[in-house]
């Protein structure tokens, strides 16, 4: 064999332990027992410690010193593998063990301080979390920038800066834009209570609706819903509430959009670095896209009145187009995964601002509530009535993914870049979509971004498949248009 191959056989075993203990975290989040939490902090070091080994064997930079590349996709294999392999060099394999203990664990106590509303309770380990996680900043910034070190994880070739000025160009028209919407009459929401089963049962039919294969995919309920895995196992969970509907739809719509750019890449980059999304961010612009510009178009959410009225029967609103009014209502409210469209980029900026805040040293962990409750009363006119609505609602920082939350507003300006090319590519989109035929959508994502994994840079696979530069004009563009629409403006 030579080096590439001999490679690339050692790349695919130490994915295919990666995808286990991706298992270990999705049942820690659907079926373990709660008195195993401590145990699977154990079971999650000790795969780390075996991945990191791997991750780092000397033999990997012998390979990556020998190997050539023969064509684009080995030039990205190799590339991609060079970069896990110097990032993994940086960080000490204590420190990496160390990590996943202590997120494993803290992800436990997360949930039942959320439950509890007990802030005091989860900040002891939030403490400890954001203190190794600084540590791996350093050690992985090497002198630089600790947050943009850590961006890399999720967003490679974006600089905090960067993301910062994309944002601040964005919050003026959205800010005002939802000024004008809450200035103007709230449409009717739905009114009666729905069971829980019946919310499950739909929800698959959404998944399935959306292209989700359920033959190498399952749903499951979650407190937090995520997509979990790669290849050919890929499982999605959502969440269900008996006054509020549209949390678990969407949230399975969301999470449906993620797995299935998962199931959609080349089969041939299985268990190799090209084998998943590129970045979060362009994971997020599939995960979006299915649920706003498809799910909750005027279109689509004709079809699904019907499917809601044949599932749960009366649902206190007149027709099909009050329903639409309703899906995207803009009201307050305290929670990122159940905003609309406007409101949810200005939840992602301020959790943006406080976690570079953590990381700089600027914010400590003590005086987190305390930011949070002052920037969201400032950014949103309110006061977070309790925790669960404020600082503990979002599982990351439990589990360290400091970087990761700027990659959901990446994700909503690069859906609106491909939106507009999607549209001109499937003139029948409105028609297919009002017959609940989600495939020409969802087949030219597949074909013109999702099959190439992480074949391309995040920015350049937009670009390659939307035509234009990625910035923030076309999301904008569509959410003045559509909300002035609905609200008469």
């Amino acid at each position: 064999m030579s080096a590439y191959d001999e490679l690339m056989a050692f790349q695919r075993d130490t994915s295919a332990m990666g995808q286990i203990a991706g298992r270990l975290g999705w049942d820690q989040e659907t079926m373990m027992p709660r008195g195993a939490a401590s145990q699977r902090g154990a079971e999650m070091a000790a795969m780390e410690a075996v991945l990191h080994a791997r991750r780092s064997d000397p033999r990997v930079g012998d390979w990556l010193d020998k190997a050539e590349a023969t064509d684009d996709v080995s030039a990205a294999q190799l590339r991609e593998i060079r970069r896990s392999y110097e990032r993994t060099l940086k960080v000490p394999a204590d420190l990496a063990r160390k990590i996943a203990q202590v997120t494993s664990e803290a992800q436990g106590k997360w949930a039942a301080a959320r439950a509890d509303e007990d802030v005091d309770a989860f900040l002891p380990v939030l403490e400890e979390v954001v203190a190794l996680k600084r540590e791996e900043g350093a050690a992985l910034a090497a002198g630089g920038d600790i947050y943009d070190a850590m961006l890399e994880d999720y967003e490679p070739g974006t600089t905090g800066t960067q993301i910062g000025d994309t944002f601040d160009a964005m919050r003026p028209r959205l800010v005002a834009l939802r000024a004008a919407v809450l200035d103007q009459p709230e449409p009717q929401g739905l009114s009666g209570t729905y069971d829980a089963a019946a919310q499950m049962a739909l929800s698959e039919k959404l998944a399935v609706a959306f292209g989700y294969d359920l033959n190498r995919g399952r749903l499951d309920k979650a407190v937090h819903p995520f997509s979990s895995g790669s290849g050919s196992d890929v499982r999605i969970t959502t969440r269900t509430s008996a006054t509020d509907p549209f949390n678990c739809i969407y949230s399975t719509i969301h999470e449906t959009g993620h797995a299935c750019y998962e199931l959609g890449v080349d089969p041939a980059f299985a268990l190799t670095p090209l084998g998943s999304g590129v970045s979060m961010g362009v994971h997020e612009s599939q995960s979006r896209i299915y649920e706003n510009q498809l799910g909750r178009s005027r279109a689509f959410t004709g079809w699904l009145f019907t499917q809601m009225q044949d599932t749960f029967g009366d649902l206190g609103v007149a027709d099909a187009d009050a329903f639409y009014a309703a899906v995207n209502r803009v009201q307050n409210g305290y929670i990122r995964t159940e905003a609309d469209e406007i409101q949810y980029n200005l939840h992602i900026m301020l959790r943006f601002d406080l976690e570079r805040a953590l990381m700089s040293g600027d914010l400590a962990v003590d005086d987190l509530e305390a930011a949070w409750n002052d920037r969201f009363a400032a950014d949103f006119g309110y006061a977070v009535d309790k925790p669960s609505n404020g600082c503990l609602q979002d599982v990351h920082w439990s589990v360290g993914l400091f970087g990761y939350f700027p990659t959901y507003s990446l994700g909503n300006v690069y859906a609106g870049c491909l939106y507009g090319a999607l549209r001109g590519a499937v003139p029948d989109l409105d028609t297919n979509l009002g017959q609940g035929d989600t495939s020409g959508a969802t087949g030219w994502l597949r074909e013109n971004l999702q099959r190439h994994g992480g074949l391309y840079a995040p920015r350049d696979v937009i670009e390659r498949a939307s035509g234009v530069t990625p910035g923030p004009e076309p999301l904008l563009a569509y959410l003045e248009a559509k909300f002035s629409e609905i609200y008469g403006l």
